[in-house]
Formats: C-alpha cells, sequence, structure tokens
C-alpha cells in the first residue's frame, strides 16, 4: 500500500514539472505564463490560414521590470528579395539575403541587479501571440 501511495505522489509530482516547464501551443490570440523560468523557448509552427505567411509575433510582459516586449519570427518570410535586392546581380553585389528565424531562446540574466535587462525573465513572464501562426512555447 505505501509503495503504490509513494508511486502515485511522484507521478503526479513528474506530470506537475512536466506540465510547468511545456507551457504549450499558442493559437492566435491566446496567453500563457511562465514563472521564474531560466530559459523561455518560442517556436513559430505552420502557417496562416491563407497558407502565404509563417510568421509568429508575440508580446512579451515582464514582472521584473514591469516591460513589454514584441518578438516577430518569420521563418518562411523573404520579402520579396529571393534573388537578392533589386539591382544587386547588375552591380555585382553578392547576395546576402537571409530568411528569418523559426525559434528564438531567452536565457535568464542573472547580473542586472535593477531588473532593467530586456533579458530578464525572472519572476512572472507573460506572452501572448499576436501573429497568424501557432506559437509553440517551453519554459524551462
Amino acid at each position: 500500500m505505501r509503495k503504490l501511495m509513494l508511486f502515485t505522489i511522484v507521478s503526479i509530482v513528474a506530470l506537475c514539472f512536466a506540465a510547468s516547464a511545456y507551457a504549450g501551443t499558442l493559437k492566435p490570440g491566446q496567453k500563457t505564463t511562465c514563472n521564474n523560468a531560466s530559459k523561455i523557448t518560442l517556436e513559430a509552427s505552420g502557417n496562416s490560414s491563407k497558407g502565404d505567411r509563417g510568421n509568429a509575433n508575440a508580446v512579451i510582459w515582464k514582472s521584473s521590470n514591469a516591460t513589454t516586449i514584441p518578438i516577430s519570427l518569420g521563418p518562411t518570410d523573404h520579402q520579396n528579395f529571393k534573388g537578392g535586392a533589386a539591382g544587386a546581380s547588375f552591380s555585382g553585389i553578392r547576395n546576402m539575403h537571409s530568411m528569418g528565424r523559426k525559434k528564438v531562446v531567452l536565457s535568464r540574466q542573472n547580473n542586472f541587479s535593477r531588473g532593467d535587462s530586456i533579458g530578464d525573465i525572472s519572476g512572472e513572464v507573460r506572452i501572448t501571440n499576436t501573429g497568424t501562426v501557432n506559437l509553440n512555447v517551453t519554459c524551462g
């Protein structure tokens, strides 16, 4: 009986930790929260309902310094410069084009005493998906 009780308690604790580490997939307009995370991973997932966009946008509010920052991920965005900037091939400039990022990882910054860093994710962090595609959020 004691082994069964211990197993049940350990299972519940493990489930709670797993649920808190993976905040889940946010559909456009949804919100989630991470508390005292050492890192937060945001990843664009899929395309918009029209199929022409793959950019994910998020607004992040941090309780440590009461600031809001926007983050935009655009793994499929190329700004219609598939062959480089207009006139680049005529002038001999190499193509410096790159696609947007699919994933970004925010890491905790421990050396800021006033909490004035953009990267300070200590305390509560609220993430809102303001884009047109799903956003995978993992709190670590």
